[in-house]
């Protein structure tokens, strides 16, 4: 843990997962990335890892390419997907170049062989990146069609034993409804992974859910647009979003 960290700095996790979407980088554009929005990201980042807190981050691509997407048309699932993993790495590599011009430490690894780019995923070598505070980028998802990168999520965080996931969205945690169509939506606290899955709530697809749930990994769901809030989720402060966990 960093000396200098006040006791009011202190942060309630050692080692998370933060899982953005590629619409996180698109800022208010309809396609593509916004470099001012990856240097905001980066920022953030920086200023949690100044706490002393390891930091992996999962990258989707969905500003670039969807396999299961309109954009992808009538493509082979498994050739779209592949596609959208590529995208990933693109979006992984401004991220990375952001944290880099901030003097922040930070490595890509790719679940697809792109040496040219990133390190091949390798477990331990990237446990032993974030125990030098180092930043890791993990792109390419899982390697594997039909798998979306919330299950990439899932997937690594229980493979560098991460204590949490941070989901980043475009709104303040988990609605009984779309809030953005629905008015009369409630917001969620706190809600079990169970409920989740029975209310069919769009938080992860169901298989990062169940898996989060066999291994207990509780799940962070809030809104990356407002400033400071992934300082503030570190900190255990609910109310910016919704904790998915065994008990509601």
């Amino acid at each position: 843990m960093n000396a200098a960290a006040t006791e009011t700095e202190k942060p309630m996790f050692r080692r998370i997962l933060l899982k953005l979407s590629g619409e996180a980088l698109m800022g208010e554009q309809t396609y593509g990335i916004d470099i001012k929005i990856a240097q905001t990201v980066a920022e953030e980042i920086k200023a949690v890892q100044k706490l002393g807190v390891e930091i992996a981050i999962v990258v989707g691509g969905g500003n670039i390419f969807r396999g299961v997407s309109k954009s992808a048309g009538n493509m082979d699932r498994a050739s779209a997907d592949y596609i959208g993993m590529l995208a990933t790495l693109m979006n992984a590599v401004v991220l990375q170049d952001a944290l880099e011009k901030l003097d922040v430490y930070t490595r890509v690894m790719s679940a697809i062989d792109i040496p040219q780019l990133a390190e091949p995923f390798i477990r331990r070598r990237a446990v032993r990146h974030l125990e030098k505070q180092r930043v890791v980028i993990f792109a390419a998802g899982t390697g594997n069609p039909y798998f979306t990168t919330d299950s990439a999520a899932a997937l690594r965080a229980l493979e560098i034993k991460a204590e949490v996931i941070f989901k980043a969205t475009k709104v303040d945690g988990i609605y009984s409804a779309d809030p953005l169509t629905n008015a009369e939506a409630t917001r969620f606290e706190t809600i079990s992974y169970r409920e989740v899955l029975e209310k069919r709530l769009k938080v992860m697809d169901s298989s990062a859910i169940s898996l989060c749930m066999e291994n207990n990994l509780p799940i962070m769901v809030f809104n990356m647009k407002s400033g400071g809030n992934i300082i503030k989720a570190v900190k255990g402060d609910l109310k910016i979003g919704t904790l998915v966990g065994a008990k509601s």
